[in-house]
């Protein structure tokens, strides 16, 4: 047994089995994936978006669906039955982080080198993703061309969306020696458009490969680079990375036919720390809150007394694009809560009842105090790692907590032992937001939490590893308790 096997083991439960969640979740497709694997465990049926689940809605019953591949909402049925008006218990978060995505045209060469064209997706810290191990995930577009033995033109193909994920190293984007920048340690600066451009291979590696694969040349051939053979993207992409692309989906190249692939740390995530308190990992902003939804919802519906507890419809959802603004067909701001609302409650008098009982918490991850850089901390909003759940706080509303979301925050967390923290920003520094505010629009009563972490937005990130459980305390609490506690509450 390695020293390292031998620390994952001596780890908490949840955050190894976050760890697993995170290493097998490299883009939101996957993520979705992953969370779609769990809650099949658990025994929740999955349904289409576009058909009549509504007719299947039995006491006690558990579903799940998901939309383009890259955000999800499980559900939840109370085992008092369902009727319209129901309120709805909602936890929020999001699939995505920052990242590089491979360009529709990556192709590229300079210097002997073949390169791939990347764009920068949300605000990364982008000094994070030099000199790093990196390689390709996302999902493709696959036809069965090449299948086809007929040759008849009346015949269509068939086309498939298939996950990847290349499980080794091909990419890296590499500094430039200190010998030839005697300044970098003073300041590292780059031009993200010119000087952040990943490296796949060298030209004359493709060469070799494609004169060694072609028939033997003509005595009046020219000693030119031979023309690329054209399957589908081969003028956009290196013939190099259409064929990695198609050996790891066991197709012929010609049979791609379109991608969206981002670059991922091969480096898995890891606890670390004299005592495992730490996870070391990317995208934990927000694949932690992620699974800790999934398992608190899971494990509300796997115990002995849900089929006892009434009350509120329970959910998650699950979003994509949040780190650029959610707006999309996947994103927070799409229909697919309020739609999922007003399916429960079709006309405007019930789905006026729906709202008024319902309650989301929006989970999304908040700032460790960084022992370096205490300063940029309000002096008494400074969370800690493995210190419990952080309510998020923002008089001009970038969070959408207020006291009566606080409050009930606090209630719930009390039912499982476990403590809360206070993050408020500086009076002179900017505050970050959540899909909180944006879902709030809705006229559901919302509040903003996360869990304490450093380095956010970096290629690897640092979190709590006790953390995890308490993440899902939480939200298994809310499921639990929500109702109970509402029905003492008295607002308007």
């Amino acid at each position: 047994m390695t020293a390292m096997t031998s620390r994952m083991i001596n780890g908490p439960k949840a955050a190894k089995a976050f760890v697993n969640f995170v290493n097998a979740s490299p883009t939101p497709f996957h993520a979705v994936q992953s969370a779609a694997t769990l809650l099949d465990e658990a025994g929740f049926k999955r349904v289409d978006e576009g058909t009549n689940w509504e007719k299947d809605l039995k006491a006690g019953s558990k579903f799940y669906y998901t939309r383009n591949q890259s955000s999800l909402l499980a559900f939840t049925i109370p085992a008092s039955g369902f009727k319209e008006g129901t309120g709805v218990s909602v936890v929020a978060t999001h699939t995505d982080s920052p990242n590089l995505r491979v360009r529709p045209v990556s192709k590229r060469s300079k210097a002997g080198y073949l390169q791939v064209g990347v764009e920068t997706y949300g605000g990364g810290i982008w000094h994070s993703w030099f000199d790093r191990d990196l390689s390709l995930a996302g999902r493709v577009i696959v036809s069965s061309k090449s299948l086809d033995t007929t040759n008849d033109p009346s015949v269509l193909p068939k086309f498939t969306s298939k996950l990847i994920r290349i499980d080794r190293p091909v990419l890296r984007v590499p500094t430039l020696a200190i010998h030839l920048e005697r300044g970098v340690n003073d300041a590292f600066k780059f031009n993200n458009e010119s000087e952040f451009i990943p490296i796949l291979g060298l030209i004359s590696s493709q060469l070799n490969a494609q004169r060694s694969a072609a028939p033997p040349k003509k005595d009046d051939d020219s000693d030119s680079e031979p023309p690329t053979p054209s399957p589908s993207g081969s003028s956009k992409h290196h013939p190099a990375l259409l064929d990695l692309i198609a050996e790891e989906l066991s197709v012929a190249p010609e049979d791609v036919e379109d991608f969206e692939l981002q670059l991922y740390d091969t480096q898995p995530a890891c606890l670390g720390g004299v005592n495992n308190e730490f996870i070391f990992s990317p995208r934990m902003d927000n694949l932690y809150s992620t699974f800790a939804a999934v398992e608190g919802l899971i494990n509300f519906a796997n115990e002995t007394s849900f089929g006892e507890l009434e009350g509120n419809v329970n959910a998650i959802a699950l979003f994509n694009h949040e780190e650029i603004g959610s707006v999309s067909t996947s994103g927070a701001q799409s229909s697919l809560v309020p739609n999922f609302l007003s399916r429960l409650s079709p006309t405007p008098a019930q789905l006026a009842s729906t709202i008024s009982k319902s309650f989301l918490v929006s989970a999304d991850m908040g700032h460790a105090v960084h022992p370096n850089y205490t300063s940029k901390y309000e002096e008494n909003h400074r969370p800690q790692m493995n210190g419990g759940v952080i309510l998020k706080v923002n008089a001009n509303q970038r969070y959408a907590t207020d006291a009566w979301g606080s409050f009930l925050i606090r209630k719930l967390v009390e039912r499982k032992g476990g403590k809360v923290q206070e993050f408020e920003v500086r009076n002179d520094m900017p505050c970050g937001s959540t899909v909180g505010p944006m879902l709030s629009k809705m006229g559901v009563r919302t509040v903003d939490v996360g869990m304490a972490m450093l380095s956010m937005h970096s290629i690897r990130e640092t979190a709590g590893s006790h953390d995890v459980q308490n993440y899902i305390d939480l939200f298994q609490s809310f499921f639990e308790g929500f109702t109970s506690l509402d029905k003492n509450l008295r607002v308007d």
